[in-house]
């Protein structure tokens, strides 16, 4: 493996589209216009990480039309690489989103077939070229989930990575409207994910992949940590036994979630890495902004907390969920926090007055 500083340049791969949000909280059916921003897993990852100041590189597969360039713009907007952005196909992948309120939950559509992303092919992208000075690789569940062809070439960005000596991360990130070419998750990405070094999830996901399904976050309030605490030796059993059916992998990290209403939410994180069980507090939001995204943010700040404070697991998981935490309070796919806002949130700043 190649060393790792905050300097370690990091590549991140999968499909950026063009996002259609229902202005407030309006449903579908009652709206006459759409807030459109850009928006997808591996892309919010890569911003989050150009945030912190991590030298980032996304790569794609986009239509070279003015909807594309428009979207390259806003990358670069960011501080992102782009430079192994590759150009074909016709159009950009579109989803839409329906924001829950209280007992009603948000609501996801996706049109997306026969986009760019989807139509990408082993060989159009010269993974050498752009791996050539990066120390890391992240990819997820939904750049292998569209078709054949896209997990062909997903595999081989990974194994690319693997030959060169990468370390690689991989967000199992399953979306069970996205699986339609009749293979399953499992399948499909076992095999790169036993390629991983580090892997994250939620509850949901791992039970997918793996067949292992931990204990759920069932605290109602940041101070019901009685039952939290009494499930450690459950999570310490699951970390085992992922540990011993993807035996490359050396740290497992499972987000955790207790949704109380669709703007009310609580998270909690664990780890495990080296026969050991880490955990973190709760967080509990009671005025959700925009939960999308908030499991990239997370991956984001479990990459920079592994860059940050190397040997000091406990840290790098303590900023992920900060960082995931504070996401929840930004609209948008990406989030936007800078290191000192995390690290501030981390230390128990949570009282949300006007910084001066």
């Amino acid at each position: 493996m190649k060393p790792l500083s905050t300097s370690t340049k990091v590549v991140t791969f999968g499909e950026i589209m063009l996002r259609l949000t229902t202005p407030g909280f309006y449903r579908f059916s009652q709206a006459n216009d759409f807030v459109a921003t850009f928006g997808g897993s591996e892309a919010n990852v890569a911003i989050s990480l150009a945030h912190f100041g991590v030298p980032t590189e996304f790569v794609t597969r986009m239509p070279d039309n003015g909807v594309g360039r428009a979207c390259v713009a806003s990358l670069r907007a960011t501080g992102l690489g782009t430079e192994g952005i590759v150009y074909g196909g016709n159009r950009l992948g579109l989803y839409y989103v329906e924001r829950g309120a209280a007992f009603r939950n948000s609501n996801v559509v996706y049109d997306r077939d026969g986009s760019s992303f989807a139509t990408l092919r082993p060989g159009m992208i010269d993974w050498e070229h752009v791996l050539r000075d990066a120390g890391w690789f992240h990819w997820s569940g939904i750049a292998a989930a569209l078709s054949q062809d896209g997990a062909d070439a997903c595999q081989e960005a990974v194994e690319t990575a693997d030959r060169m000596g990468l370390t690689i991360s991989c967000d199992l990130n399953y979306r069970k409207k996205l699986w339609k070419y009749g293979r399953t998750a499992s399948e499909v990405m076992m095999p790169m994910v036993q390629k991983s070094d580090v892997i994250f999830g939620a509850g949901p996901e791992y039970r997918e992949m793996l067949g292992l399904l931990p204990p759920d976050l069932t605290a109602a309030t940041r101070q019901d940590t009685a039952a939290y605490l009494a499930d450690m030796p459950a999570f310490e059993h699951f970390g085992q036994e992922v540990a011993r059916r993807v035996p490359r992998c050396k740290k497992f990290f499972l987000e955790l979630r207790n949704s109380v209403t669709a703007n009310h939410n609580l998270l909690a994180a664990v780890l495990y890495s080296g026969g050991t069980l880490k955990h973190t507090g709760i967080y509990d939001i009671d005025h959700e902004v925009d939960r999308i995204g908030a499991g990239d943010a997370f991956v984001a700040g479990m990459i920079y907390g592994l860059l940050a404070y190397p040997g000091d697991d406990q840290k790098a998981l303590d900023f992920a969920l900060a960082a995931s935490a504070l996401k929840n309070t930004v609209y948008g796919d990406a989030n936007i926090a800078t290191v000192d806002e995390v690290e501030s949130l981390m230390g128990g700043n949570t009282s949300g007055r006007v910084s001066r």
